[in-house]
């Protein structure tokens, strides 16, 4: 995949998380694409990637991503991101930077993505 389609990809992911659209989200991954967050259960096939960003709007309602940064090794992405928000729940201000480690297929989807964050510190700033 070209440099400048991943850097495009990278800045229409970033927009369809800003969306607040959990369809938008999934549809940058194959249909049998998937993520694991921080060596957790795998979110296999669109919708099931679809329901892992619902369940972070359902968290952060607000939520807003910026891309910080995105690095490129053949077929192998790093999609650096930093989000803020307030958590649904205790409405406290959440500040969360990770990122997205992507294999893209031959269509420029994301066929496997391993995700990483700091979830005790989210865990810290949901509680205040």
């Amino acid at each position: 995949m070209p440099t400048d389609s991943i850097a495009a990809t990278a800045t229409a992911y970033t927009a369809a998380w800003n969306s607040g659209s959990a369809e938008a989200v999934a549809s940058f991954y194959a249909e049998t694409g998937g993520i694991v967050i921080n060596r957790g259960t795998p979110w296999e096939g669109r919708a099931r990637v679809q329901a892992m960003a619902e369940g972070f709007f359902a968290d952060v309602p607000d939520l807003n991503l910026t891309c910080d940064g995105v690095r490129i090794a053949g077929d192998h992405v790093a999609f650096l991101w930093t989000f803020t928000g307030h958590h649904a729940e205790t409405r406290n201000p959440v500040r969360i930077a990770g990122w997205e480690e992507w294999d893209a297929d031959a269509d420029g989807k994301v066929a496997a993505s391993r995700g990483w964050f700091d979830a005790e510190d989210y865990a810290r700033q949901v509680a205040g």
